[in-house]
């Protein structure tokens, strides 16, 4: 069964995150904290949104796919980041992954999201013919970017705009600090 999570998963999402992270070979740039996940999907302001897939038999949350909007300025409409999507080993295969993606394809078409977008680690050959399998297009041409740590603050410190996060339009109004 697919469902839209509560704060209660919290726990389990941080855990398959965590899990996802060792698979990645990554396990040490998973920081997020229960707290932090806490917040940032069930705060005031949300950012992100969380499905999780319970196993039918056993009521065992067993996989999550966290997500948020996005934009695109060539077709001028809203689309979808899909951020992870995870399934625990024990179940995969029992169609969990697949009722997670089709979920998420079913509330892009119900918003009127053109795009459903996200990104697969290049050696990560399960994934990618899983993903190829379900008729989503690997687009080789692009490469991820990303700026952290002191690359961030560098670029940061360049602002003209005081690096204070406020901006000012033309016009003078202003545009308030993103949340955390």
């Amino acid at each position: 069964m697919i469902r839209a999570a509560t704060v209660h998963d919290v726990p389990e999402i941080h855990a398959m995150i965590r899990e996802l992270a060792a698979y990645e070979k990554a396990a040490g740039q998973a920081r997020a904290t229960e707290d932090q996940l806490r917040a940032a999907l069930f705060g005031e302001h949300p950012a992100a949104s969380v499905l999780v897939a319970e196993d039918d038999a056993t009521g065992d949350v067993v996989g999550f796919a966290l997500w948020f909007p996005r934009f695109s300025t060539w077709t001028g409409t809203r689309g979808m980041h899909l951020e992870d999507l995870y399934v625990r080993p024990r179940t995969r295969g029992a169609g969990h992954g697949k009722a997670l993606l089709a979920e998420l394809a079913a509330i892009c078409r119900d918003h009127g999201f053109e795009r459903f977008e996200w990104v697969v680690l290049d050696w990560n050959e399960p994934a990618i013919a899983f993903y190829e399998s379900l008729g989503a297009e690997l687009l080789k041409e692009w490469t991820v970017c990303r700026l952290t740590g002191g690359a961030l603050e560098r670029l940061a410190a360049r602002t003209a705009l005081g690096g204070n996060g406020t901006m000012t339009h033309a016009g003078g109004a202003s545009v308030p600090k993103w949340g955390a």
